[in-house]
């Protein structure tokens, strides 16, 4: 990505995406037809930790924006890195009507710092196996950050 570039979407409570900005049809290599009305992880990378994915749903389920860095593969097979905030839509009445994500160029030394945080989470994953991966995904991020003594927002947001 670029220095000033943001990538922006919108989702439906169900992840289903309902915009998606120039910048992201740019970088996904998919046209805003093959985006729209499809899950938003069409472009999760397999590199990803399913633990991720949950700490971040389970973070938008109680109506709290979360802060990641994700890397996302496009539609020819290529990646990008991206520093995202996802934040719960709300109508009139409070009800969370979807979610809106806003991603900008992560710092090299955060992607690094993530990228092997994340093969270690992929490696418990693979090792435990589908029906024990996510959580033992997320019970080694639990405790590097007690190890670390900061929470989940303070590590993502100083590194």
């Amino acid at each position: 990505m670029r220095k000033d570039d943001f990538i922006v979407s919108k989702t439906d409570p169900q992840g289903i995406i309902t915009y998606a900005n120039r910048i992201f049809i740019e970088f996904s290599r998919y046209t805003e037809e093959e985006l729209l009305g499809k899950q938003h992880n069409i472009v999760r990378h397999p590199d990803m930790p399913r633990g991720v994915f949950k700490l971040l749903w389970d973070t938008l389920a109680q109506e709290k924006e979360i802060f990641a860095y994700v890397k996302n593969m496009s539609k020819d097979g290529g990646f990008y890195w991206v520093f995202a905030n996802v934040t719960p839509s709300y109508d009139q009445q409070g009800k969370v009507i979807g979610y809106y994500s806003v991603r900008r160029k992560p710092k090299t030394e955060s992607v690094e710092i993530c990228a092997d945080l994340y093969r270690t989470m992929l490696e418990v994953e693979k090792k435990v196996g589908p029906k024990h991966a996510i959580q033992a995904s997320l019970e080694l991020v639990t405790g590097i950050l007690k190890d670390k003594g900061v929470t989940y927002e303070e590590f993502i947001l100083g590194i």
